[in-house]
C-alpha cells in the first residue's frame, strides 16, 4: 500500500472522501496536485494557522486563492500556542487535535510526509532514546477521530517530490524556519543526514527500512500484550488492571502490557523512570494508596487494582442519570460529604457511616470527596455512584 512513485494512482485512496492537510511547502503541494489529478470530486482541503510566522497570514491566502482556483472546498483554521521551550511539538499536537476533530465519519486526512521525513524521524526518536513504539516512527495510516490519518507518499524520497514539481511547474511557499537549524529537525535536515549519506549510500532508504521493521516488531509486541491480557484476565471493563494476576508474569510483559493499555487509552507515553515507579506500585503494601503522575496523567494502586486517571478529560461531562432525575425537583442542591457522616442506604434499618459504604462499594479514596450528594429540602435522596437512599439519622 502507498506510493513509491507519483506516476500511478493510490488504489487505498479509491472511493474515499479525502482531506488534505495543506501547509502551501512544496511537499504539500506536490500532494494537492496528484489528489486532484486522480480524484477531483472527493477532495477538501483543510489549512493550519500556527500564527507562529509574520508571513503566516499570506500563506493561508496563497493556499486559499490557489484552492479557489482549482474549485476544490477550503477550510483556515487557526491555533493559538502558548510559548514553550517545545514549540514544534506543541505545534504538532494542537494541529492533529484541530484535524481530527474536523474529520467527518470515514473521511481520510492525507498528510505530504514522504521517505527523508520518516528518516529524520527515526533519528530524532533514536536520540532521545525511544523504544521500539517510538522508533517505527510513522505509521502509513492509523485512525484518527472519527476517519483515518494516511501517508500516502511516505515511499516516495524527496528527490521524486522535487522532480514532480519542477515537471508540472508547482508554485510553493517557503517557510522561513525551515533553515533555523536551532530546531533538531533542520539541524538533522541540513547538517546530519546529507553528511552521513556522504559515507552510507542510500541512506534515507536505509533508515526508512528500519523503521518499517520497528513498526513491525510494535505490531508484534502489542499483539502479545494482548494476548496476556486476555489470557490472565488482566483487564476489567472499566478499564483497571488486576495487580495479582498481572504479577504472575516477568516484569517485561508486565511492562510490555502497561504500555500497550497506557497507549489504548491514550495516555503520554511514560519514560523509563515513570514506567520503574508504575512496577513499584504494585508491590505497595494493600493499605496504600501510592500514586505516579507524569504530565495530565496518573497512575494508582488501591486495593487490588491498577487505576488511570487523565486529569485533562473534563469530568463535569460525565452525566449522572440520578441528578437529572431529580434536578427539576423544588429546593434540589447538590453537597459534598462531611466528616463522619452517616447515610441510610434505600432498604436498610438502620444508618451506616458513609466512610464504610464507600469502602464496601470500592470507590477509591481519591474519588470519595468529588461525589455529588443530591438533596431535596435539606433532606438526602441520592449519592452519585451509590444511588438512592433515604435520609441519615
Amino acid at each position: 500500500m502507498g506510493l513509491d512513485n507519483l506516476k500511478t494512482k493510490d488504489t487505498f485512496l479509491e472511493g474515499k472522501e479525502i482531506v488534505l492537510g495543506l501547509s502551501g511547502g512544496m511537499d504539500s503541494i506536490v500532494l494537492l496536485h496528484y489528489l486532484h489529478t486522480h480524484f477531483p470530486n472527493h477532495l477538501r482541503v483543510v489549512h493550519c494557522n500556527h500564527h507562529l510566522s509574520k508571513h503566516c497570514d499570506d500563506w493561508n491566502v496563497f493556499c486559499q486563492k490557489l484552492c479557489k482556483n482549482l474549485n476544490i472546498p477550503y477550510k483556515n483554521i487557526d491555533l493559538n500556542l502558548e510559548k514553550s521551550s517545545n514549540i514544534e511539538e506543541n505545534a504538532r499536537k494542537k494541529r492533529y487535535l484541530s484535524l481530527s476533530c474536523d474529520l467527518n465519519i470515514d473521511e481520510v486526512l492525507c498528510t505530504a510526509h514522504h521517505q527523508n521525513d520518516q528518516a529524520e524521524t527515526l533519528l530524532l526518536q533514536l536520540f532521545r532514546g525511544s523504544g521500539v513504539a517510538g522508533l517505527a516512527s510513522m505509521p502509513q495510516q492509523k485512525s484518527l477521530g472519527s476517519g483515518i490519518h494516511y501517508r500516502p507518499m511516505l515511499g516516495i524520497e524527496k528527490q521524486q517530490v522535487i522532480d514532480y514539481a519542477t515537471e508540472h511547474k508547482l508554485n510553493w511557499i517557503e517557510d522561513d524556519s525551515n533553515k533555523d537549524t536551532n530546531f533538531r529537525r533542520n539541524f538533522l535536515r541540513l547538517e546530519i543526514i546529507p553528511n552521513l549519506s556522504k559515507i552510507y549510500k542510500n541512506l534515507v532508504k536505509t533508515l526508512s527500512r528500519s523503521a518499517k521493521h520497528q513498526s513491525e516488531a510494535l505490531r508484534l509486541t502489542r499483539e502479545l500484550a494482548q494476548l496476556d491480557i486476555q489470557a490472565n484476565s488482566l483487564i476489567t471493563d472499566n478499564n483497571l488492571v488486576q495487580i495479582e494476576a498481572l504479577m504472575t508474569l516477568e516484569t517485561h510483559r508486565i511492562k510490555n502490557i502497561l504500555r500497550h493499555h497506557l497507549n489504548q487509552m491514550q495516555f503520554l507515553a511514560p519514560s523509563d523512570k515513570i514506567m520503574d515507579q508504575i512496577i513499584e506500585l504494585l508491590s505497595a503494601k494493600v493499605d496504600a494508596t501510592p500514586l505516579v503522575r507524569w504530565d495530565e496523567f496518573e497512575v494508582r494502586r488501591y486495593q487490588q487494582s491498577l487505576y488511570f486517571i487523565n486529569n485533562s478529560n473534563d469530568k463535569t461531562l460525565e452525566k449522572c442519570p440520578i441528578h437529572d432525575e431529580l434536578q427539576n425537583l423544588p429546593n434540589f442542591s447538590i453537597r459534598y460529604r462531611a466528616e463522619g457522616q452517616r447515610i441510610k442506604l434505600a432498604g436498610k434499618k438502620h444508618s451506616q457511616s458513609l466512610k464504610k459504604v464507600l469502602q464496601e462499594a470500592g470507590i477509591p479514596p481519591w474519588e470519595r470527596n468529588s461525589l455529588k450528594m443530591y438533596y431535596i429540602d435539606d433532606e438526602l435522596r441520592a449519592m452519585e455512584r451509590l444511588g438512592h437512599m433515604q435520609n441519615a439519622e
